[in-house]
């Protein structure tokens, strides 16, 4: 079966998702593997992943853009496991692009990976999706995660070409001039996943003298809960300036805080501190939220994310600004 068609119809599959028996399940499977899952988590991966990667004609658009690989090669994608089906993206490049994929999921998201691909295989069984062997050698490696994860295979596979990826954070630029909807659309970039993916907003830049109305329910995930809890203690036995915004706490910085539970938030004179900032700290940042179609030209890479989106990754928005499609037919 044509590979683009295996995957539209995997969309196609996933459109019933979390509403019969067999999916309910696998989403209790998956958050009693993973305590930092929730219900609504699992649901906006699946949907996202649907919605933006799996609709025929984009996949057609955006394969269109590159070349086939001529020799097919065996390459290793070895999954995080912070936010659900993170990996998904990684897998999808190197089949469309005509490579063996050996996958080894995370720990914290097996059970996603593993329906996900079991799917794939019920609909074209010599799909080239293969299990990841640690004594095995690969013609390439795609790998995301910790430092420490990435030094081993680093180490591991000195002579393999690799595609490493460390820790990113997301920023939002405000102007004073955004709609309730708009704010309410970034409360969902920051609260999304706990805050754990590289795209969750974690540093909000806004005017001087403006403070953004933003306010979220209590966070659904236990350990997120638990972790608010002790950074409200904290911040009141060390006397910290915070904005309780009910999911998470406000703070006044110009650096991604360490805390999950908490934003950062950095007044500005003129947009010109903000492009500066981007420009020094363009290997830490990896996407911007805004409305400011001004600042496209200041962006690290890629584009501006409207407000809300920040989760809903498209087929063209790579991880670090490195093009992977580009990188497997290199």
């Amino acid at each position: 079966m044509n590979v683009i068609d295996i995957f539209a119809k995997l969309g196609h599959r996933l459109e019933s998702f979390g509403k019969e028996e067999s999916s309910r399940h696998i989403i209790a499977k998956a958050i009693a593997e993973n305590g930092w899952f929730t219900e609504e988590d699992i649901l906006r991966s699946v949907e996202a992943i649907r919605s933006t990667m799996l609709q025929a004609e984009l996949l057609k658009r955006w394969s269109a853009q590159y070349p086939t690989a001529t020799k097919p090669q065996s390459v290793a994608v070895i999954m995080a496991g912070n936010i659900p089906l993170v990996g998904f993206f990684d897998l999808l490049c190197v089949v469309i692009s005509g490579h063996r994929c050996y996958i080894k999921p995370s720990s914290k998201d097996r059970v996603l990976v593993t329906y996900i691909v079991d799917l794939l295989r019920s609909i074209d069984q010599d799909i080239a999706i293969y299990d990841y062997s640690p004594d095995d050698e690969y013609d390439a490696l795609i790998a995301t995660g910790g430092d420490e994860a990435i030094r081993y295979y680093d180490e591991r596979y000195p002579t393999t070409r690799r595609l490493l990826r460390g820790s990113r954070h997301s920023v939002a630029i405000l102007d004073g001039k955004e709609s309730d909807e708009e704010l309410q659309g970034l409360v969902t970039d920051i609260t999304a996943y706990s805050g754990l993916g590289c795209r969750s907003v974690s540093l909000i830049f806004t005017p001087e003298g403006h403070r953004p109305q933003l306010h979220s329910a209590t966070p659904r995930c236990q350990k997120l809960e638990h972790n608010l809890r002790s950074e409200r203690a904290l911040s009141i036995m060390q006397q910290r300036p915070v904005e309780d915004c009910g999911g998470f706490l406000v703070t006044p910085s110009d650096d991604f805080p360490t805390a999950l539970s908490c934003v950062s938030i950095c007044e500005y004179r003129s947009l010109d501190e903000v492009t500066q900032w981007l420009e020094n700290n363009a290997q830490r940042v990896q996407c911007v939220v805004t409305h400011i179609d001004s600042l496209a030209h200041s962006i690290p890479f890629g584009s501006i994310i409207p407000y809300g989106r920040a989760q809903y990754p498209t087929l063209n928005d790579y991880a670090d600004g490195c093009d992977t499609m580009r990188w497997l037919v290199e």
